[in-house]
């Protein structure tokens, strides 16, 4: 049933990893966003799927339940739910889709099914003082530990993949990497904060040769791989005393390679508006090279941290876009864990 109202209120729910997420939307505008985190991954330097699948089982009520009470609206209010069908963890967008399809069959209301990756694109338009709105057409640049895009936007529901990675994305070759030098799961923020206190031109490391507008990651780790090892082997306290300088060269590496890829797409589609969005967005040092473009005319979209990393308002607000369409899903819709973005 679509509730005819003034304030259409939407439940989102995102569990394609391992965060377990819910949020309620008042048309464009988060009223919360609550995200439980699982640390049982650090132990395995990884997200092990079986349990991040039993973690959402364990967490998917409590945080849907703080969601609402923090929002300060009950359940039979709601237009609509969205959720994340894909692409994520079969397991773990299994729970998140699951309990959808069955609160909103009990409710009565539509249920919406969202990509993720349109979500990391769209969360740009949350309506937040914080954060800029970008004008279509825009690129954008999502990069995250399963993916490193570059897409060309055109309209809400209009969006074409002109680049992507060829094997790792960024964040799982930042993650790797700090594996490498013994840095907690997830490494990138240690990285991020170590790399502050360091000098980024110590151990310049090769950046890859690749075609057109797509990435790789892989190079980057073997030649951190085989750089460690060769110095560890004639110092066992190499890692330890260069540590600082090893993530600050490391990370002007890996930021350069989607900087000069954006350079590139910008020129070739002549478009002077770069949106950033996923998990990796957060890191400070992509901040501040591509904030710098703004001197040069460029117009740099990157929205709160709050919607960095994976959350349900990002969700929520495609949700919402699709209910305006009346594009809702149906009770045999499935979950996907590939998923293209177009």
């Amino acid at each position: 049933m679509i509730k005819d109202s003034e304030d259409r209120y939407i439940l989102a729910i995102e569990s394609s990893c391992d965060d377990t997420s819910a949020a309620v939307m008042q048309d464009t505008r988060a009223l919360s966003n609550v995200i439980a985190n699982q640390d049982v991954h650090k132990a395995y330097g990884g997200v092990v799927p079986e349990l991040a699948s039993r973690a959402h089982q364990k967490n998917i009520i409590p945080v849907v339940e703080e969601a609402m009470k923090r929002a300060g609206i009950h359940k039979q209010q709601l237009s609509a739910i969205a959720y994340t069908q894909g692409p994520g963890l079969m397991g773990a967008l299994l729970v998140g889709n699951a309990f959808a399809k069955s609160m909103a069959t009990a409710l009565d209301i539509p249920l919406i099914d969202v990509n993720h990756m349109q979500a990391h694109i769209l969360a740009h338009f949350i309506k937040d003082e914080r954060q800029a709105i970008p004008e279509f057409p825009f690129l954008a640049l999502t990069i995250s530990g399963g993916h490193t895009q570059i897409v060309l936007v055109k309209d809400f529901f209009d969006m074409e993949v002109i680049g992507t990675t060829l094997d790792d994305a960024i964040g799982e070759a930042f993650d790797k990497c700090g594996k490498m030098m013994n840095l907690p799961y997830p490494a990138g923020p240690h990285i991020d904060k170590l790399a502050k206190k360091g000098d980024p031109d110590t151990f310049p490391f090769n950046k890859p040769k690749v075609k057109g507008l797509d990435f790789s990651f892989s190079g980057v780790k073997t030649a951190v791989k085989y750089f460690l090892q060769e110095e560890t082997a004639k110092d066992p306290d190499f890692v330890k005393n260069n540590l600082e300088d090893i993530c600050a060269s490391l990370q002007k590496t890996l930021v350069n390679i989607i900087y000069d890829k954006m350079l590139k797409a910008a020129a070739q589609y002549g478009i002077d508006r770069i949106a950033i969005g996923g998990g990796v967005s957060a890191n400070s040092s992509i901040r501040n090279t591509f904030y710098q473009l703004r001197e040069k005319g460029f117009h740099i979209y990157i929205p709160a941290f709050d919607y960095c990393t994976d959350n349900a308002a990002m969700i929520g607000i495609v949700g919402y876009y699709k209910y305006l369409k009346k594009e809702f899903s149906h009770e045999e819709s499935i979950s996907r864990s590939r998923f293209p973005i177009s």
